[in-house]
């Protein structure tokens, strides 16, 4: 089970209320977006964090302005092609955040947020039976996000082009997750966790690992190796999530070794951490293709 105006800083940072993490959502056009906030204190005066987006990666906030309950910051655009600066401000509630801002675009849009969740667990681990989340035939148990470009062919799920990203019928909360994959040159894809943690797939062989690349937590934790083959082979990834703690085993190696997920990667479904969720592969970014994909749930 899981338990589940700039103004100076008036206090130690340490003992600011606003530290944490927070999930959040933006009301934008009618729609709400998932995104995440993270603020830290750096030395004695300075409140600093990470912003998430509905789309990119995490982005560092050079400081977080903090007085008297309400809270502002602004960070340069990341992807998008807009030259302004993304602007929030907020006012604390309690656990609760709850504001407006601005986009690179020029757009007013409203926010709330509520303190996110520690999920620890209290007991080891107990695996159940592992459960083929693809049968090899057909799109049985999952659906696509818009209109569906993926096909099955020799037991092979593809998406020949780039279109909607698909998901699982099924949601988890721990698993162990076992899943092969191959992409074209210069292709990028994802397999998300819960629906709210991207595990890169990208073209990198030969490069340095980093936050953006091959078997990343995207935006968050760099593998400790690239392990990438080249394009046109199959791969594989094997990770285990428990609670926020991820490893992840790239082609046989481990790269990343129990290391906690902070917050929601870009391109979530939701920011309800707490939940369970599917798994999600994404299809908007180019050519991909996956075979074997077993998964283990906790008990």
């Amino acid at each position: 089970m899981h338990i589940v105006a700039h103004a100076q800083v008036v206090m130690p940072p340490e003992g600011s209320p606003l530290e944490g993490r927070w999930d959040m959502v933006l009301h934008l056009n009618g729609k709400a977006l998932p995104s995440w906030l993270g603020v830290y204190h750096s030395g004695l005066k300075t409140l600093v964090g990470q912003f998430v987006g509905p789309g990119g990666s995490a982005r560092p906030i050079s400081e977080v302005f903090f007085d008297n309950n309400k809270m502002h910051f602004a960070i340069p655009p990341q992807w998008e092609a807009a030259t302004k600066y993304l602007s929030i401000e907020g006012t604390l509630q309690g656990d609760s955040l709850v504001g407006t801002g601005v986009s690179s675009e020029g757009e007013n849009f409203t926010w709330t947020a509520h303190r996110a969740p520690r999920l620890h667990r209290n007991k080891p681990v107990v695996w159940g039976e592992p459960i083929r989340l693809f049968n090899g035939k057909d799109l049985t148990g999952w659906h696509a996000m818009g209109p569906n470009q993926w096909v099955v062919e020799n037991g092979v799920l593809k998406s020949p082009h780039s279109g909607a990203n698909l998901v699982s019928d099924k949601k988890f909360q721990d698993f162990k997750l076992h899943v092969e994959f191959k992409y074209p040159a210069e292709s990028n894809s994802g397999v998300y966790l819960r629906g709210r943690y991207e595990v890169q797939i990208i073209d990198s062989k030969g490069k340095e690992p980093a936050v953006g690349l091959f078997s990343a937590i995207y935006g968050f934790i760099a593998p400790s190796e690239m392990v990438a083959k080249s394009p046109g082979e199959w791969q594989s990834f094997d990770i285990t999530l428990v609670g926020r703690m991820v490893t992840v085993v790239a082609n046989g190696v481990k790269v990343i070794c129990n290391r906690e997920i902070p917050g929601i990667t870009g391109g979530a479904l939701d920011s309800d951490e707490a939940a369970p969720g599917p798994i999600y592969f994404q299809g908007d970014h180019g050519p991909i293709e996956f075979r074997n994909i077993v998964i283990t749930p906790a008990n």
